[in-house]
This record gives structure tokens, sequence and C-alpha cells, in this order.
């Protein structure tokens, strides 16, 4: 069994949980997922069986989209709704809708970023949420991340001292949204958090077009593995280049090739196939993953 599945991740589980649980639906141990998402967190998590875990490495450079709620009054020790409060900052009165938007907008680029304390980062071989579970707080290093759309999609809600909007943001690998929360705020001079969050898009995959566990488990009960997509769909940004059968022949043995680029890493197809991953090597591309 080989292919890319679109899971819709439900709250209260984590990415691991997933896996767990789909390798007992699929009776396959060889599965992997394209990108973390935290346990509260709803929505898209790639998944790769059998070759495709190969592809993982690619399937979490591409760029994913969230869409949210922040709300402006309080922080809290996870920096979103399953935290406790750690500061109020409660509004006597709502900000301007251009206010927030200017503000957002200061965030559209590279920036940087502090990994929150509850967090799977690393550091010095312990994850950051287990120094924050004994209570130790520890100096995090900056991350630098690429925002590329940060907007507000509702009206602004403001009731008993907080403010909450809805939000979509286009993000590379590797951004929290829980501290873009936390940021803005401070921006705007207030505590706030990320009171809801669900990823739309990731790995090229859309929210509408995502399986649950349960729907996935039907399937296989039915004999219907049509939820289990090409590989093709897990190189992520990688190049694509068209290999002659000469070339496409070369590359099964492990030999070097020749071609008219100069990306470290393209995809390698023929005939519409994934054939492997070539890698840069001075003048020439190495086979670093063949998948025919």
């Amino acid at each position: 069994m080989n292919g890319i599945i679109n899971v819709k991740k439900e709250a209260g589980m984590t990415s691991h949980d997933v896996v767990f649980k789909l390798r007992k639906i699929l009776q396959t141990k060889k599965i992997g997922h394209g990108g973390t998402l935290d346990p509260d967190v709803v929505g898209v998590l790639p998944i790769a069986v059998g070759k495709a875990t190969r592809l993982v490495e690619y399937m979490q450079e591409e760029g994913k989209t969230y869409e949210g709620e922040i709300t402006l009054g309080f922080s809290t020790t996870t920096e979103d709704a399953s935290g406790e409060i750690v500061t109020e900052t409660r509004l006597s009165e709502p900000l301007s809708e251009e206010v927030i938007d200017t503000a957002m907008q200061t965030f559209v680029g590279t920036i940087k970023q502090t990994p929150p304390m509850y967090s799977a980062v690393k550091v010095n071989g312990r994850k950051l949420y287990e120094y924050a579970r004994a209570g130790e707080i520890i100096e995090r290093p900056e991350r630098e991340v690429t925002i590329d759309a940060f907007e507000r999609t509702s009206p602004l809600f403001f009731q008993d001292g907080l403010l909450s909007f809805q939000f979509r943001v286009v993000c590379s690998k590797g951004t929290y949204i829980r501290t873009l929360s936390v940021d803005l705020g401070e921006k705007l001079g207030y505590a706030s958090h990320m009171s809801a969050l669900t990823r739309t898009s990731s790995a090229g995959m859309h929210l509408e077009d995502s399986l649950t566990l349960a729907e996935i488990a039907e399937k296989v009960a039915a004999d219907d593995l049509s939820f289990l997509q090409p590989l093709e769909l897990g190189i992520g940004d990688l190049k694509v280049l068209e290999l002659t059968s000469e070339q496409e022949e070369e590359v099964r043995f492990g030999r070097f090739i020749s071609l008219a680029v100069e990306d470290e890493q393209v995809a390698g197809f023929h005939e519409g196939k994934l054939i492997a991953i070539l890698e840069k090597r001075e003048a020439v591309y190495k086979p670093k993953k063949v998948f025919q």
C-alpha cells in the first residue's frame, strides 16, 4: 500500500495518535505524517503510506493555510484557549478595524518567532513542553518564518472587555500561529491568545477534500482505497523535470545524469510517474531517492 492520505484531524488527538490509529485501520506499519498539528487544532494532516514516507520531508516544506480566531484581553500559558490565564488586559472599548488590519500587515514577510514553551521544539535534548510541565522556563532559540498573508476575515466582536475576530494566514513550515496571535496582541498593546484554529490546507491538500479516521475506516471495510492519492502529490515545492527514456533508465540504475537546471534538488518524472528525487553534485545530478 503506497500513497498519500488527506486526513481531517479532529480535536483532542495528537498527530501521533492519527498515525497509530491508521496503522491499525490500514494494517500496515510504514506510515508517517507530513506536519504536526497541536491536539486542539482541527484540520488537514497529510499522511504518507508505504513508499510515500520517503517524501515526508518534502511534504513538510510546502506552505500551509490556517483559519482561526484571536481574542484580545488575556493571555494563557499555552498561548491558546486550553491554557490557564496568565495576564488580563480587558479593553474599555473596542479597537477599530483599521488599527487591527494595519497591525496585522506588519507581520507579512520574513519575521522572527520565539517558539512557545508548550511546543515540541527540542532544547538540550528535551522538548519545551517537558520543561513547561516541570515548571521550568528556559531560553528558547528564535527562528525565522515567512508569512505570505495575514488578514482579518470577520467583523470585530466585543463583549465583557474581550475583543475577538477571525483571521486567515498563509505561512511557511515552522510557523507558530499561537505565537503570531500573541505577538499581534503585543503590537496592539494587549494580552491575547489564539482562541480557535483550523488548518485548511497543507502539502497541496485542502480541508474540503479531507476524510476523518472513521470515514477512512468505512472505506477500508468496503475495500475502497480511493482515498489513497498518488506519490506524485508529495513532492512539495520541488521543480518537476521530465526525464527521457534514456535518463530514466540511468536513474533506475543509480547513475549520475546531466540536467539543464541549477536547483539543488529536483523531482524526475517520466510519463506522469515520479521516478526519483535527484540531488545536484557539482555539474551533474545523482539519484537521492528512487521510487520506480
